[in-house]
């Protein structure tokens, strides 16, 4: 009887330079791919609405190549516990092939999963696709995890590039008969919007993401490091829900803009290329934080943040969720979220600083309202983004950084196209007056045909009011309890 293995598709939903499949058609086995969509094994942060519908349409494009190569994708929904050696069974596999996850409560459950399946007699094969080292590879001098990122930055650069990338398999063996199947809108739940797709020109799978990839490096890299702030354009890579899905790994993008650096730094594409890989490695150093502080998706890193005094206004959350704050480039965002799933990474940076800055509201209640509608929700970088923005973390921003959302939307739309497109009460707005259009003249608000109050809100809140404020309380606690913080 041939081998059979199992190859379990995780967070690496692509053939090529996957770590798992290479290994097992390496084996000389027959391959039965398998996917288990399985929410218990994510603790206290299951997959949300705008991740499910994203992971739906990539299941689908991941099940058509692998048909291209004689496969096809097993999807089951439930406990692992129980499916794998169901599955194994079935099949009569003899090994398992399955990509590490990094998450807290994902870590406790491949641990059990693993020893379950040993005790079992089947044979485990871990491997590394979604980062380009593992979580725990780095130490500080002192021997413990980095909490600023440039020495880790520079720590991981010493360490040399990372391994080289595999091509997909020209063709995948397969067991004479298949088990059952489910769709993949099985993992879909009632309210998913299975449309919500991100920006124009976002497709869900492997294809998708070596597409924006090329387009990225030939193209966008070349003003990526001047227009990567600016969410009026396509300045970004726009890659963030492919590497969370694993539809692309973080080593094909290192060695994809290492490519780019031929020019030894003599082109225009050097410094995008080199930014680039920056933000490969701050997404690293997201996981190294996450696996060496486990509690900070739900607490701040620095302990005297446990007592901070958030206040409890549900009627400022209610018009933030909702995009209606009268800040206009903060309900830009808000309302591109709703809307795509995703939003700009700087516009990010400000409606988590009036969230947390200006209506001193829980950071915890912006990541959680973000995970939900996030395509690319990816736990490490939601909640170093959220405790960086709320001072609360590593490398956190300085408790006297509040964005001003005027002076920000002036500098990073100045002429308010961003604005326009996801605001349409402001669409008549001359660029003057668009970030602040409650200081214009009652002529100028009479012909852009806005009525602040009826059409367009008025601020919920006085920014430099709420600056005071927030300095004074931040202020306060700047000391306390700094003993217990982090070492």
């Amino acid at each position: 009887m041939p081998k059979r293995a199992i190859v379990m598709f995780r967070n690496d939903l692509r053939l090529s330079d996957n770590p798992s499949l290479v290994a097992a058609v390496a084996s000389g086995a027959e391959i039965v791919p398998l996917y288990i969509h399985a929410p218990v094994t994510h603790g206290n942060w299951p997959q949300g609405s705008a991740a499910r519908s994203w992971l739906a349409g990539s299941l689908t494009s991941l099940d058509a190549d692998l048909r291209t190569r004689g496969s096809r994708l097993i999807i089951r929904v439930g406990d692992p516990d129980l499916i794998l050696p169901a599955i194994a069974a079935e099949t009569r596999a003899t090994s398992l092939h399955l990509a590490r996850r990094h998450g807290p409560a994902l870590r406790r459950a491949e641990a059990h999963v693993v020893a379950h399946l040993e005790g079992a007699g089947l044979e485990v094969h871990s491997h590394e696709a979604a980062l380009l080292r593992r979580p725990d590879d780095l130490r500080s001098a002192q021997g413990g995890p980095y909490q600023m990122f440039t020495p880790f930055y520079r720590a991981a650069e010493r360490l040399g590039p990372p391994r080289l990338t595999t091509p997909a398999p020209s063709r995948i063996p397969a067991p004479a008969e298949w088990p059952d199947s489910l769709p993949p809108e099985a993992v879909l739940q009632t309210g998913d919007s299975a449309g919500l797709g991100g920006p124009d020109g976002w497709r869900p799978g492997e294809a998708g993401a070596l597409a924006r990839m090329r387009l990225f490096m030939e193209d966008l890299v070349r003003e990526y490091a001047e227009d990567r702030d600016r969410p009026d354009l396509d300045g970004t890579s726009r890659l963030s829900p492919h590497l969370s899905f694993g539809e692309i790994g973080a080593v094909q993008l290192w060695h994809a803009a290492q490519e780019v650096l031929v020019c030894n730094g003599e082109c225009h594409h050097s410094a995008g290329a080199v930014e680039f890989i920056r933000q490969l490695y701050w997404r690293e150093f997201a996981y190294h934080l996450l696996v060496n502080f486990p509690h900070t998706p739900e607490r701040p890193l620095r302990a005297r943040f446990e007592v901070f005094p958030w206040t409890h206004d549900t009627e400022g959350m209610a018009a933030w969720q909702q995009g209606r704050t009268g800040y206009p480039i903060v309900d830009a965002g808000m309302r591109q979220l709703a809307e795509t799933g995703w939003m700009h990474n700087r516009v990010r940076m400000l409606t988590a600083s009036f969230l947390t800055k200006d209506l001193l509201l829980p950071w915890q209640d912006g990541a959680r309202w973000f995970w939900e509608r996030l395509s690319d929700a990816d736990l490490a970088n939601n909640t170093l983004g959220w405790q960086w923005v709320a001072g609360c973390g590593a490398d956190a921003a300085p408790y006297f950084r509040i964005f001003n959302p005027v002076l920000q939307g002036e500098k990073f739309d100045a002429d308010g196209e961003y604005v326009r497109r996801w605001v349409p009460e402001l669409a008549g707005m001359p660029a003057r007056w668009i970030h602040h259009p409650w200081d214009a003249p009652p002529e100028t608000l009479a012909a852009a045909r806005v009525s602040l109050g009826v059409d367009y809100p008025r601020p919920i809140i006085e920014h430099a009011e709420a600056r005071k404020r927030a300095l004074a309380v931040y202020g306060s606690i700047r000391d306390v309890g700094r003993s217990c913080d982090p070492p």
